[in-house]
């Protein structure tokens, strides 16, 4: 499971990360590739624009979900957010 005190520098603010147990394998590049790139500098792979529709939340979900490390995380305001826009709602 992947540790938000652990996120790995460069990730974009917003629930979806990657931590720094990432093995940098390029699954979730290659499932996602509009939301995760590999950061060289630090040979991890980040999440470098955030998911907004439920589309996307759904890639997104599927990159998490097939990492072998466990890398990715969510920390729950995505499918929130989704939510929320689909019904045409404001954050509170």
């Amino acid at each position: 499971m992947a540790d938000p005190n652990n996120r790995s520098p460069g990730n974009v603010i917003g629930p979806y990360f990657v931590d720094t147990s990432c093995t940098d394998c390029d699954l979730c590049r290659l499932t996602a590739p509009e939301f995760f790139k590999r950061n060289d500098e630090t040979g991890f792979s980040i999440v470098y624009r955030q998911p907004v529709s439920e589309e996307e939340i759904q890639l997104a979900q599927e990159a998490l979900t097939g990492c072998p490390s466990e890398s990715i995380g969510d920390d729950g305001t995505a499918a929130a957010e989704a939510d929320r826009e689909e019904r045409g709602v404001s954050p509170e």
